[in-house]
């Protein structure tokens, strides 16, 4: 606990220590900038603590060398550290029905622990959704589903000052896919039930900006799946704020590695009342 004297937490936000159920914090992996095995030591090393699981996502994997990626999830189990594919099973499927089996065997032996199966993408009906989380859980592996929220643009206030009595014309609704959310959960209760670990909620559209959170939705999926089996993508640090001031410090978060301090000194109590107040506090730590 000496590593993190500085923090505090009230009785009824307690956060365990690793492995955490809750208040999971899962950072990116190589896909916008190169992370080789220094860097991650390092990131481990100094704020390994705090950091629950490593994501490699856009299919970043499949451009690596086998060693590399062994030595990588290597490095993370040393410190306890997950280690989760990204978006790739997808293309998987064009090589055949047997293609998905294959996929979660070689992500074993490479050392992965999750599997995260991008819905949207796979554009599989719910049945074979269903089957491979199956098949996942029956690999030793964990299984972490990813649902995009789509909704119309329309449906989103736009900013700005309005003279006091003018007329506004309502925005024309587009033409884009708009889901049905209570669909979307259902099919997550689902994979819940079939043996999924986690769901993870993409940021499009959702959470991507504090100032254009869809509390709502959040809110209906948190109420119906839980705070343990979900964890959403936070683009910013005002996002990740926006979420600890709301669900507190066990909500489980999707980050970019360069936030971990950051939103661990949210989590706490200790070191200001917003991002930018933890920003100029962690000059003294």
């Amino acid at each position: 606990m000496s590593a993190y004297r500085w923090k505090s937490f009230a009785e009824d936000e307690d956060r365990p220590e690793k492995p955490r159920r809750y208040g999971v914090t899962e950072i990116r992996g190589p896909h916008y900038s190169l992370f080789n095995r220094s860097l991650l030591v390092d990131l481990f090393e100094s704020m390994g603590q705090f950091v629950d699981g490593l994501k490699f996502s856009g299919g970043s994997h499949s451009l690596m060398p086998k060693s590399f990626i062994k030595e990588v999830t290597s490095v993370a189990h040393d410190h306890d550290v997950y280690v989760s594919t990204g978006d790739w099973a997808e293309h998987l499927l064009r090589k055949g029905p047997s293609s998905f089996r294959e996929y979660v065997e070689d992500c074993k032996e490479l050392g992965f622990d999750t599997i995260e199966l991008n819905v949207g993408s796979l554009e599989i009906t719910e049945e074979t959704l269903l089957r491979f989380v199956r098949l996942i859980k029956s690999g030793g592996l964990r299984a972490k589903p990813h649902f995009t929220v789509k909704f119309n643009k329309s449906e989103v206030p736009k900013g700005g000052d309005r003279a006091y009595g003018a007329c506004v014309i309502p925005e024309p609704r587009s033409s884009e896919f708009v889901e049905d959310v209570d669909l979307l959960i259902r099919r997550a209760e689902r994979c819940l039930e079939a043996g999924a670990d986690m769901i993870m909620i993409d940021a499009d559209d959702v959470c991507r900006h504090a100032d254009t959170v869809r509390a709502d939705i959040i809110a209906k999926v948190i109420g119906r799946l839980g705070l343990e089996k979900t964890m959403f993508e936070a683009s910013d640090a005002q996002t990740s704020e926006w979420f600890i001031k709301c669900y507190g410090p066990k909500v489980n978060l999707f980050v970019h590695h360069s936030q971990i301090m950051e939103l661990e000194c949210l989590r706490g109590r200790n070191l200001g009342k917003d991002h930018a107040s933890v920003l100029s506090s962690s000059y003294f730590l």
